[in-house]
This record gives structure tokens, C-alpha cells and sequence, in this order.
């Protein structure tokens, strides 16, 4: 079957692709861009923009030959054009009612498991989970829960994750009694699987669980044991601590920390009381247990640097960017006169010393800025990289006593040099 995926790169997006892939279809990839991941080669891939293809005209064009339709795309947080209302609601019923005019009558829509009044990201999917009903077309709606895998994570699993790995602590959101029901990544791309091959499963709502209900505190016990990591002190934060953080990270950060997050850490994530004999039934499909996904799946070294970096990455990046910032402020504020004394035995007239100095000091304060708000990150990057290694190497040559400063100035830029390439190397995403 030639299935059209949305959201086919995201985290599960793709286990839902390579589940259809291993299963024999043949899997048309809906992305913005349409580029190629070389995780799927072979596949093709059409452009699409969920924030602005609003219109069932803009997806008409792309359901040729399309047999089944499967939209998983989603946002944890809005930005810019990327609203839950264009993303999660416009789009998809755009895309769904040119599936109507376009004859293609399978429609799998990827949901979310929650209540509407927890916030607008499961307010929207569920909108559009009511007006996909409202179509003729032999749609199903899946509506995981908290969904992990043992062979990687983004957004909300990955936070855990970290969490699950901190040094000797193990805050917990008030108690950690919040229950959960995770599905693994793999599993959700099995019950798409399934739901293609068993058509007469249509016009109805599931909701993708794991077997066990388990509360928060043991999911993040059992990621850590996973890990390899030790003992660790359990510490009960106090929900208003927890809203407090989750708002800050909402209109601060663009991570997985806001408002989405913040509910599941309040309320849990269960679904109902059959809803796993239901998937047993409609699906044939049941689903593995934390435990047994985890033993099937052994944790490697790469599992713990990623769970211990997580919170170290951006701590790096916020002092670099301060770094920056700092640096472009002293180079405003030091007299002219020092400036050139610094500088003494250079070729260059005064004037162009002081004019390189202020340039390249107002070179660090934008820099330093763009980096902190996290604006073309790999670019920016770049570019700071490549200003430190002209400045140490520039100043060394230009003045190789510098290299014999009391204080190892030219020296302490190797260390920021590998510091940068971390950021660099560690950067994408997913």
C-alpha cells in the first residue's frame, strides 16, 4: 500500500515509518523542505508546510496515487507561523478533505491521550479529531500516551531521561505519584501497521497504552536502572515550583520544559480501563511493558553521556553566550590608550587598531546575543568559532608573547575552542 505520512521525521513519525517500512509499503514522506533523510533511503519525500497549507488545493497535488494517509505531525509548543491551530486543527483538516475529494479513504490520525482542559496542545489535536470524524472516510484515531524508546528520545522523554539521570538526585514533581501508562515508539508504529492491515477497524478512537499503570517516580527509576546509574535521593519539589519552571520554560526556552510537559507532570497520562484489551481486540496488538522493552533493549555509554549532558549542554551555552557578551562589553569599555598599549609593536596605526578593537568587541556582543536566543544556533555557532580561532591565532602571531601571559590568556582558548565544537557536534536535534 503507498501510504502518505506527515510529520514523517519527528520522533514518532519516523518509528511509525519504519514500522510501515519493514511491513512492505510503500511510505511517501511529508516534510517541510522535502528532504531526504538518509535514514530512509530509497523513500520519497514531497514538501509540505502544516503552518501554511491551509487549503484541501494545497493537498490535493500530493495524494496521487496515495492509497492510505497517516498524520502524525505535531508541535509541543508554538512559534511563529507554528500554531496548534494551523498544525494540529487547519492543516490536517485540509489534508483530510482532500482525502475525500481525492478518493483515498484510510485516514489514521495520531492524537494525544489527555484531558482538553490541560492546555491547547491536546485541546487542538482533539478538535481535529472531532472534525475527522465528521468526515466520510474510514479514519481511526490513535491517542498515545507518554511515548519512549529505548533507542533514543526527544522532547518530553528526553527531559525525563535526563532526569532520570541526575548525579545522586532524583526530583520528583510533587511525589511523583502522577500515573502513567508509556507506550514504547515501537509499538505505536505496530498498531499503524495493524490498523492498515485490518480496514474494517475504522470510525472509532483507541487509545495507545502500555499494560502497566506505574507512577511517575518508578518510570524515572526504571530509566535509571537502565542507565547503570546509583542510588539516588529522591527529592518530593512542590507543584507550585514545578508551574513556576514549566511557565518560565514557556516563554523563555524553546525546549520540552512549558506548559504541554507541565500537565503531564501534574495529572499523569492514563488512558481508561480497557483501553488495552481494546487494542487486544481491534488491533491484535499488545503492547510491551516498560520492564521488558527495556531488558529487550540494553543501555550503552552513548545512553549515559546523552542523559548527563542534557542539562549540561545548555548551561555551556548560556555561559558561552555570557562569555561573549562580556568579552564585546570590555572591548567597548576599555580607553583607546589601553588598547594600543596592548597592542604595541603592531604595524597598524592607532586609529585602525582602536577601530578593529571596537568592530570586532561589537562582533562579540551580537554574536553573544544571538546565541543565547538560540537564532540559527549552527551558524552562530560557526561563527564563534571561527572568530576565537582567529583571535588566538591572529593575536599569536601577530604577538607571540601573548602566548607567555602570566594568566595563560592565548591558553585558555583551546579549552573554549573544544567547548565549541561540543555545541556544534551535539546541536541537531533529532
Amino acid at each position: 500500500m503507498r501510504v502518505l505520512v506527515t510529520g514523517a521525521y519527528g520522533f514518532i513519525g519516523a518509528h511509525i515509518v519504519a514500522a510501515l517500512v519493514a511491513a512492505g509499503h510503500d511510505v511517501v514522506c511529508a516534510v517541510r523542505g522535502a528532504r531526504l533523510d538518509t535514514r530512509f533511503p530509497g523513500l520519497d519525500a514531497i514538501a509540505c508546510d502544516m503552518a501554511r497549507d491551509l487549503r484541501s488545493e494545497d493537498w490535493l497535488p500530493r495524494l496521487a496515487g496515495i492509497e492510505a494517509v497517516v498524520n502524525c505531525a505535531g508541535i509541543l509548543r508554538e512559534r511563529g507561523a507554528d500554531s496548534y491551530a494551523a498544525v494540529h486543527e487547519q492543516a490536517p483538516l485540509a489534508l483530510f478533505r482532500a482525502c475525500v475529494q481525492a478518493g483515498v479513504r484510510r485516514v489514521i490520525q495520531v492524537s494525544a491521550l489527555g484531558d482538553p482542559t490541560d492546555g491547547e496542545f491536546i485541546a487542538s489535536k482533539h478538535r481535529a479529531d472531532a472534525a475527522l470524524a465528521a468526515l466520510e472516510l474510514d479514519w481511526l484515531v490513535l491517542r498515545p500516551s507518554l511515548v519512549y524508546s529505548a533507542h533514543g528520545s526527544y522532547g518530553g522523554s528526553s527531559l525525563l531521561r535526563a532526569q532520570a539521570g541526575l548525579p545522586g538526585l532524583l526530583p520528583l514533581p510533587g511525589r511523583g505519584a502522577q500515573p502513567l501508562q508509556p507506550i514504547a515508539a515501537e509499538d505505536v508504529g505496530l498498531a499503524v501497521v495493524a490498523a492498515l492491515a485490518r480496514p474494517q477497524v475504522a470510525r472509532e478512537m483507541l487509545e495507545l497504552v502500555g499494560p502497566d499503570t506505574m507512577s511517575l517516580r518508578d518510570y524515572l527509576l526504571a530509566w535509571r536502572r537502565w542507565l547503570g546509574f546509583g542510588h539516588a535521593y529522591a527529592l518530593a519539589v512542590p507543584m507550585p515550583l514545578v508551574r513556576l519552571a514549566c511557565a518560565l520554560g514557556e516563554h523563555l526556552g524553546n525546549g520540552p520544559l512549558g506548559n504541554t510537559i507541565g500537565r503531564m507532570l501534574e495529572r499523569g497520562n492514563a488512558g481508561a480501563a480497557d483501553a488495552v484489551p481494546r487494542l487486544r481486540e481491534r488491533l491484535g496488538l499488545t503492547p510491551r511493558s516498560l520492564p521488558r522493552a527495556l531488558a529487550e533493549a540494553p543501555s550503552h555509554v552513548q545512553d549515559r553521556w546523552h542523559a548527563r549532558l542534557y542539562f549540561c549542554l545548555p548551561l555551556l551555552r548560556v555561559s558561552m553566550a555570557l562569555l561573549w557578551i562580556g568579552s564585546g562589553v570590555v572591548g567597548w569599555l576599555t580607553p583607546a590608550t589601553d588598547v594600543v598599549a596592548a597592542t604595541h609593536g603592531s604595524s597598524l596605526a592607532a586609529g585602525s587598531l582602536l577601530a578593529l578593537a571596537r568592530i570586532t568587541a561589537s562582533a562579540d556582543l551580537l554574536l553573544g546575543a544571538l546565541c543565547l536566543l538560540r537564532w540559527r544556533p549552527h551558524l552562530v555557532l560557526g561563527l564563534m568559532l571561527a572568530m576565537l580561532l582567529g583571535y588566538t591565532f591572529g593575536i599569536g602571531i601577530a604577538w607571540p608573547v601573548h602566548w607567555l601571559d602570566p594568566f595563560g590568556g592565548l591558553l585558555k582558548n583551546l579549552p573554549l575552542v573544544a567547548a565549541l565544537a561540543l555545541l556544534l557536534a551535539t546541536e541537531q536535534r533529532r
